[in-house]
């Protein structure tokens, strides 16, 4: 089985900045540099020749190339536990990309994706509640940075570990 995902990363001067970021809050499970990227579609445990007709799917796609910019920072709450994300601006090419990937998925065989699409990268995640959080988001609340160009998406595999998830390039799709 593979366990399979398919997302955007960002450039090392914005995983840096990110990375910048992440400091105190002891109750919080910061990710680490190999873990910042924008998903567009969690595919989860497939076989391997559903792996390779995702892979034959997402070769297929045609999009232009597009540049974003980092937009501020939230968090999703549920059921005392959350993530803590940073935003991506304009989100309209990352939200019309997300939808041809979704395609090529359903196209592969996958059931269609059930969770509305948000364009974020997660920055940590936590369970229970974190004091002082507010006030974080607070102060960094604008997290500008300055734009950068997305001129391809990436298939990557996710491997479960001791240590956390290690994310490995499968295959990498230019824009374009």
């Amino acid at each position: 089985m593979h366990r399979l995902f398919v997302a955007l990363s960002p450039p090392a001067p914005v995983r840096e900045a990110l990375l910048d970021l992440m400091e105190g809050q002891a109750e919080l499970r910061w990710q680490n540099e190999e873990q910042l990227h924008l998903t567009l579609r969690f595919i989860g445990e497939v076989e391997r020749p559903v792996a390779e007709d995702i892979a034959a799917m997402l070769e297929l796609i045609k999009f232009r190339p597009f540049d974003l910019t980092l937009a501020g920072i939230g968090r999703f709450d549920h059921h005392r536990r959350g993530a803590l994300w940073a935003g991506v601006a304009p989100k309209q090419p990352v939200r019309d990309l997300a939808a041809k990937v979704e395609r090529a998925c359903q196209r592969a065989g996958l059931p269609p994706e059930r969770r509305a699409f948000h364009p974020h990268i997660t920055l940590a995640r936590w369970k229970g509640t974190v004091p002082g959080l507010q006030a974080f988001l607070d102060a960094n609340a604008l997290l500008p940075s300055d734009p950068w160009p997305v001129r391809d998406f990436i298939l990557y595999e996710s491997r479960l570990g001791r240590d956390g998830a290690h994310y490995l390039p499968v295959a990498t799709y230019p824009l374009g």
